[in-house]
């Protein structure tokens, strides 16, 4: 199978089986998923969900965690992986949405990239679900699922699996194919024991041909 013939099943395959795919996280502004998507950092979407409700009663906007102390942030994400450093990060960033952004979250990249605690992965995420960009966020079930497939070949880091992915996928479908591949991986393609006998994308992953040689 060509790799194109590949891409090709890979988007037939998901947009019929999958055709809305969106974030776990829950939110109702760019502030709020901001939020969200830095706390995910090496945590689950479903604790992430858990603490939003407080942490947003508490700084329902950047102005109001802008002020706050990361002291007083810690409590309200204190089950969250990394509080303390979470708790820095979200300080430092709502205080430069206020500041350099007129407390409204950008929507480029290399801006969203200047906002303490927001990596690639992150700024990525913003600009794909938020803007609807052709970005693709590559956290650890994407990089996963993508090589398994067979749609990224010899990535050694994030960056090399988001430009092959960039490359042959559709602009227009970059935003969905991200989530396509978050998905699959939290609940088909799993790490350590993916389960290949109940995947419908079976027929054209790489990964499923060799498990049969």
């Amino acid at each position: 199978m060509t790799r194109k013939e590949r891409y090709s099943f890979f988007l037939d395959y998901f947009s019929e089986h999958m055709p809305i795919a969106v974030t776990e996280l829950v939110y109702t502004n760019p502030y709020e998923l901001l939020v969200a998507v830095i706390l995910s950092a090496q945590c689950t979407d479903k604790r992430v969900n858990m603490v939003m409700p407080g942490v947003l009663r508490a700084f329902p906007e950047p102005s109001v965690m802008a002020i706050a102390s990361s002291d007083e942030i810690f409590p309200y994400i204190k089950s969250i992986s990394y509080p303390n450093n979470k708790a820095k990060s979200l300080n430092g960033m709502a205080k430069m949405l206020v500041n350099d952004f007129n407390s409204m979250v950008p929507s480029e990249i290399e801006q969203l990239i200047k906002l303490p605690g927001v990596g690639r992965k992150t700024a990525n995420v913003i600009a794909s679900v938020i803007f609807q960009q052709p970005a693709m966020a590559v956290d650890t079930h994407v990089f996963r699922v993508a090589a398994r497939i067979g749609l990224t070949i010899n990535a050694k880091t994030p960056l090399s699996a988001e430009k092959q992915l960039v490359k042959y996928l559709p602009e227009h479908i970059i935003h969905k194919a991200h989530h396509w591949l978050i998905l699959h991986g939290r609940y088909v393609c799993v790490a350590r024991k993916p389960k290949c006998e109940m995947c419908g994308a079976a027929y054209f992953c790489k990964f499923f041909g060799k498990k049969k040689i």
